[in-house]
Formats: structure tokens, sequence, C-alpha cells
């Protein structure tokens, strides 16, 4: 019997452009954009017991600095975000800033990454809380299987064709940050 070759993706209707004009996917040409400053900033939370967090916050858990082993982590996620993301393209990230803070029961994570290219940073920036979301599950999962990673999300892009984008807080208004 023949097998049937499945029909590629019909063309997008939403002006993706990851997607050819017969719907396959496909690695966006960026060659004839303009070099620019990009930057994105990105956050997320990983809750877990309050013990765990206290651990986290004294330093007393037994893998190692949580917080340092995480914020290494996250790094090395930006700078390598397309290798595990098909479609990205490897960009000159210039810098990237990791804020992790232990509040009550949870590990709240803020990463900013900056670079001068021709695409923006904003899945480098989500791969970096990612990154150090998972770092922190690993290094605590021993004492806390209960830990949940949540609210993981872009916060802020600036930069590029599209300018400045920032999510608003419920109320409306634009969400607070430390200026970078």
């Amino acid at each position: 019997m023949r097998r049937r070759t499945p029909s590629p993706q019909a063309p997008s209707t939403f002006g993706l452009t990851h997607f050819d004009d017969a719907g396959a996917a496909h690695m966006v040409d960026v060659g004839a954009k303009p070099e620019s400053a990009r930057v994105a900033v990105a956050s997320g939370v990983v809750t877990m017991e309050l013990e765990t967090a206290n651990a986290v916050r004294a330093g007393t858990i037994g893998k190692g600095d949580v917080l340092g082993v995480a914020r290494i982590a996250a790094i090395q996620a930006a700078k390598r975000t397309s290798d595990i993301i098909p479609l990205c393209h490897p960009l000159r990230i210039t810098g990237v800033d990791v804020d992790l803070r232990v509040a009550n029961n949870a590990v709240y994570i803020m990463a900013t990454v900056r670079a001068f290219d021709r695409s923006g940073v904003e899945m480098e920036a989500l791969a970096a809380v990612s990154a150090a979301a998972l770092t922190i599950y690993d290094m605590c999962k021993a004492i806390d299987r209960g830990m949940v990673i949540s609210e993981i999300r872009l916060d802020e892009k600036r930069g590029g064709k599209s300018g400045t984008w920032t999510r608003e807080t419920s109320d409306g208004g634009a969400r607070k940050r430390r200026a970078t």
C-alpha cells in the first residue's frame, strides 16, 4: 500500500514570517535588516516550600550555591538559545544580567539580555529565565519535588523596527522595573 505524503501546512494567515509560501517552516532571512541595539527583559517564578526557600536563601542546599549556579545557567542559556530553539538566529549578545531574589516561599527570576544585531533577544531572555528556573528545580528537588515553575514571560523588549513593547499590569499601567 502506498503511503500518502503529508501535505505542507497552509501559508500563515497571521503574517508569521517563519513559514514560506508553501507553509513550511524556515529560518527568516534577516540579512537586509539593519543592526541596532536590542534589549529584552523576561521573568519567572519558582514556588517552593518555605523551608526550601529558606535553605536557598541561607545557601545550605546540599548541591551548593543555588542562586550562583542558576545565574550561570541563565547566562549560558542566553548565549546558546539558537542551539535549542530551531529557528532562532545566533546573535552577538553584548550583555546578560540575571536578578534572582528569594522572597517568602519563592525565587523570583529576571533576565535582561542586550545585543547589537539584526534580530531581537526575546527568546534569549526567555531561555535565560527558563534555564535558571530549571536549575533551581534541579538543585532543590532532593528536598522539595513539589516546586512549581510558573509565569515565565516577556516583560519588555526594545529596539528593532517594532520599537518598544512593555507588558501592562492588571491595572493598565506599565510594569515597573529597575533601570538597566
